[in-house]
C-alpha cells in the first residue's frame, strides 16, 4: 500500500509532513509522532475515522490521502535528565559499598564456633531503648577489672556502637572475652585449641541477667530496661484435686516463656499452654502422702518485648547427647497474647484490642483498594498516572487518643505491652541435630516485609515468606528462639 504525508494537530500546534506507511504499525506512526511532538505513545489519543486509533487498528482502511490532518490529545513528557553521578552498576561495587547502597548493617564475624553469640547479639540489637539504656551505662569497664559483669555491659555498650559504624564484618573479640570471663563455660575448648559450640539460648539468658544487674534505673520508674520492658509477670496456682482446701497462689517475673513441644504441638500457641499447665506429684501435708497436683499459671503482666524460647533439645542418653526435636511448629508474624493472660488482664486488653482489630481492618481494605485503583485508572489528560492514582487514593490516617482506649492502670506501666497484641522482631534459628553442633543465625525485622538474614559477618535481605519457613520439620534452619514486640499504637 502507498505512503502517504500527513499532519497532526496538537496543543494548538501543527506539525507537517509526517510519514505514514499503511503497510506498517501504528506502533511505528506513533514512534514519529514522538519525535516530533515529545508525548510518548503511551500517552497519545489520535482522533480517526469511528473512535481513537488503536494498535489493532489497519492504517490502510483509514482511508487518508496526502495532506490529511489527524488531532491528537495527550501530554508530553519530560526529557530525562543525564545523572549528577555516573551509574554504578552492583557487580562492579566492592562490598562496603553495596552494603552502604542497599542499607545493609555490619555482620559479626565468627572467632570459632561463636555464631551461638553473634546470633543472639544480632537479635538483641533490634531494641533500640536496650542501645539507649547501655549508652547511658558509666560504667567503663576493663579488660583485667574484678567486675566481670559490669564489664561485660560496658563491652556489649561499645560493640554496638562500633558496629553501627562498621561496614562488612567487625570481630566482637573483647566481648566475646568478657563473656567468658564471667561465664568460663563459654571458653571450653575442643581439638586444636577451638571453642566449643555453645548453646544460644543459654548465650541469650546470661546475657539478660547481666543487663538486669548493670543497666542504670529509670530515674522515674525506679526500674531499669530489663526489668521495664523485657520482663513479666505470672501468676502460678497449685491445686490438689484430692485435698481442695490446699490451695496455693504465687507470683513471680519471667524474662521469656517457654514453647514446650509434644506429638500433638503444631501451634506455637499450644505449646505455651501447654507449658502453663502440668501435672506434678508431691507431698500432701493434709493427706499425708503423696497426692497428685495440677499447676496452673497465667500472665499478669505482659512486657513490650516477649522473648518464646521453643523447648527443642532433650538429653538422648543413648548417645549422650541433647537431641533436637525437628517437629513443625508454626508461629504467627503477628500474635494475640491474651489467651495466655488471667481473666482480668484480657479485660484490661479488649477496648485497646478491639480499637486495633479495627484499624488493621482499615489498613488492609485500604490496601486492597489502591491495589485495584493502580489496576483500573488510566492515566488522564494532564496528569501522569502514578499521580492521578496517588491523589485518587491518599487518605489520612485515623489519629486515635489511645488514653480513651488503653486501660488506665497499664497506662501507668511503662514498658508494659497495654494491648497484649505483639509483632515479631526477630528469629533466631538452629540447624543440625544437636545442641553442640550446627550453626545459629539472626533473621532481623527491618521493615514491612524486609527482614535481614545475619549469618555472621554474610547479611543479605529476605522477606516474610522466607521468615515464615523456618518453623522445622527437617533439617532446615529451625526457629528456636522468636522475640515479640509490643504492636506500635499510632
Amino acid at each position: 500500500m502507498p505512503v502517504y504525508s500527513v499532519n497532526i494537530k496538537w496543543s494548538g500546534k501543527k506539525f507537517d509532513n509526517i510519514e505514514l506507511d499503511t503497510d506498517e504499525s501504528p506502533e511505528l506512526f506513533k514512534s514519529q509522532i514522538f519525535s516530533q511532538t515529545g508525548v510518548p505513545p503511551e500517552r497519545q489519543k489520535i482522533m480517526v475515522k469511528g473512535g481513537l486509533l488503536k494498535e489493532t487498528t489497519d492504517l490502510g482502511s483509514l482511508g487518508v490521502k496526502n495532506g490529511h490532518t489527524f488531532m491528537m490529545m495527550g501530554t508530553a513528557g519530560e526529557l530525562a535528565k543525564a545523572p549528577e553521578k555516573p551509574v554504578q552498576f552492583l557487580e562492579d561495587m566492592t562490598d562496603a559499598e553495596m552494603s552502604e547502597a542497599l542499607e545493609i548493617p555490619a555482620g559479626l564475624e565468627n572467632l570459632g564456633n561463636t555464631c551461638y553469640m553473634n546470633s543472639t547479639l544480632q537479635c538483641l540489637r533490634v531494641i533500640p531503648e536496650l542501645q539507649e539504656s547501655l549508652n547511658n551505662l558509666r560504667f567503663q569497664g576493663t579488660l583485667n577489672g574484678a567486675d566481670h559483669r559490669g564489664n561485660l555491659a560496658a563491652s556489649l555498650r561499645d560493640m554496638f556502637k562500633n558496629l553501627g559504624k562498621a561496614s562488612g564484618g567487625f570481630p566482637p573479640l573483647v566481648f566475646w572475652q568478657m563473656l567468658c570471663q564471667t561465664f568460663p563455660q563459654f571458653s571450653q575448648t575442643g581439638p586444636g585449641g577451638v571453642p566449643m559450640q555453645q548453646d544460644a539460648e543459654e548465650c541469650w539468658s546470661e546475657i539478660v541477667s547481666v543487663l538486669k544487674s548493670k543497666l542504670p534505673e529509670d530515674p522515674v520508674t525506679g526500674h531499669n530496661f530489663i526489668d521495664q520492658r523485657m520482663s513479666g509477670e505470672i501468676r502460678t496456682e497449685i491445686r490438689c484435686s484430692e485435698a481442695p482446701e490446699e490451695n496455693t497462689v504465687t507470683t513471680s517475673s519471667f524474662s521469656k516463656l517457654g514453647c514446650h513441644i509434644s506429638i500433638s504441638t503444631n501451634y506455637m500457641i499450644n505449646g505455651i499452654l501447654e507449658s502453663l499447665k502440668e501435672e506434678i506429684e508431691k507431698t500432701s501435708p493434709t493427706l499425708n502422702r503423696t497426692a497428685n497436683y495440677e499447676r496452673v499459671s497465667r500472665v499478669t503482666r505482659l512486657p513490650q518485648y516477649l522473648p518464646i524460647q521453643f523447648i527443642r533439645f532433650f538429653w538422648k542418653a543413648s548417645e549422650r547427647v541433647r537431641a533436637k526435636i525437628l517437629r513443625k511448629v508454626k508461629y504467627p508474624l503477628e500474635f494475640d497474647a491474651s489467651e495466655l493472660c488471667t481473666p482480668e488482664l484480657q479485660n484490661k486488653f479488649s477496648k485497646a484490642k478491639l480499637k486495633l482489630k479495627e484499624l488493621d481492618e482499615k489498613r488492609d481494605a485500604k490496601k486492597r483498594d489502591e491495589k485495584r485503583r493502580k489496576v483500573a485508572v488510566e492515566p488522564s489528560e494532564g496528569v501522569p498516572e502514578t499521580k492521578a492514582v496517588a491523589a485518587d487514593s491518599e487518605k489520612e490516617e485515623e489519629t486515635v487518643d489511645w488514653s480513651e482506649f488503653i486501660d488506665p492502670e497499664l497506662l501507668k506501666d511503662v514498658g508494659c505491652n497495654p494491648t497484649g497484641q505483639y509483632e515479631l522482631c526477630a528469629v533466631l534459628t538452629h540447624v543440625g541435630r544437636s545442641v553442640d553442633s550446627g550453626h545459629y543465625i539472626a533473621w532481623v525485622k527491618k521493615g514491612d516485609d524486609e527482614w535481614f538474614k545475619f549469618d555472621d559477618e554474610k547479611v543479605s535481605m529476605v522477606h516474610d515468606a522466607d521468615i515464615q519457613k523456618l518453623d522445622g520439620g527437617g533439617d532446615w534452619h529451625t526457629a528456636y528462639i522468636v522475640l515479640y514486640r509490643a504492636k506500635q499504637l499510632k
